[in-house]
């Protein structure tokens, strides 16, 4: 008995008919003839009543349907387990600036990681997933974004965003009195731009528009020193040191929080693709996001 003769049975016993099985099945009705036969014979009961007019099952044949159904199923997720074991299924991941540090060993084992060389903003990661030039990738996406694209996220990281400032003083500062930073180049600061702006309605922070690209890097550093506020730190320059010169401070009342999400197509159903967004994001937690006095935008997915 093989499972390809099993294969052949159900699609006999749902066509009821040899020719249309054999047509379904892509071979030649002789020869699934004989493998039903050959079946028949390893098992020892006959499947079916067959005349040259109709095709029927036998009592045997329709009590086992069902037990066939369940052994196929199973043997299918035996071979999905074996290659999410194998890691032979590549899966392309995009990201913005920052992956999960430990994202090769809970991934190893089920599937096989490529990281799109493309490093691109987070409206950019979201769209080219939902076009398929990637699979996955962790950003930054409002909830619109989502419905709009045709995509689904889960939560796989945060960052507690805080100020830079001038001086000696460390003392965690009110998100009132901070400066939020807005850049005129709007391709690449789109998502930052929609997330200060809503920062700043909703907590009172100050606005400075700037040109320069200076949401990061040394510009950045060069705007804190002619600020007279501290001025809040995009997560993308999060791992970056902070200049002797200046002094990082905390921002509460309330605390300010920007999330990752791992967003996939809502229609998604490769099996290595949905192992990978398990391996990374069950058990995840909600990293602080619901303490008393936490913030998150509007039409944020984890909010």
């Amino acid at each position: 008995m093989e499972l390809r003769q099993l294969r052949y049975f159900v699609a006999v016993a749902e066509e009821l008919n040899f020719g249309r099985a054999a047509a379904r099945l892509l071979i030649a009705g002789p020869s699934l003839s004989q493998q039903i036969k050959a079946l028949e014979r390893d098992l020892g009961v006959r499947l079916f009543d067959r005349d040259r007019r109709s095709v029927t099952l036998t009592p045997a044949g329709a009590t086992l349907l069902p037990e066939v159904h369940a052994l196929l199923t199973r043997a299918d997720d035996l071979r999905v387990n074996a290659r999410r074991l194998s890691g032979a299924e590549q899966v392309r991941l995009g990201y913005v600036s920052w992956l999960p540090p430990d994202l090769t060993a809970r991934t190893t084992a089920v599937a096989q990681i490529h990281l799109d060389a493309w490093v691109a903003p987070s409206h950019t990661q979201a769209a080219r997933v939902a076009d398929g030039s990637l699979d996955l990738a962790v950003c930054w996406v409002q909830s619109k974004d989502l419905a709009d694209l045709g995509l689904h996220a889960r939560l796989i990281g945060a960052d507690r965003l805080h100020a830079v400032a001038s001086g000696t003083r460390t003392a965690a500062v009110p998100a009132a009195d901070t400066l939020v930073l807005l850049d005129d180049d709007t391709t690449s600061w789109s998502s930052w731009n929609v997330y200060a702006e809503q920062l700043a309605r909703d907590t009172g922070a100050h606005i400075a528009r700037i040109s320069d690209g200076g949401i990061t890097g040394s510009a950045f550093f060069d705007h804190v020193r002619h600020s007279a506020r501290p001025v809040v730190r995009s997560p993308k320059d999060m791992a970056a040191p902070i200049p002797a010169d200046l002094v990082r401070r905390e921002i509460v009342a309330p605390a300010v929080y920007w999330t990752w999400s791992l967003v996939r197509r809502a229609n998604e159903n490769r099996a290595a693709v949905l192992a990978v967004v398990d391996a990374l994001c069950d058990n995840v937690g909600d990293l602080g996001l619901h303490g008393p006095n936490t913030w998150l935008p509007d039409g944020d997915p984890h909010r």
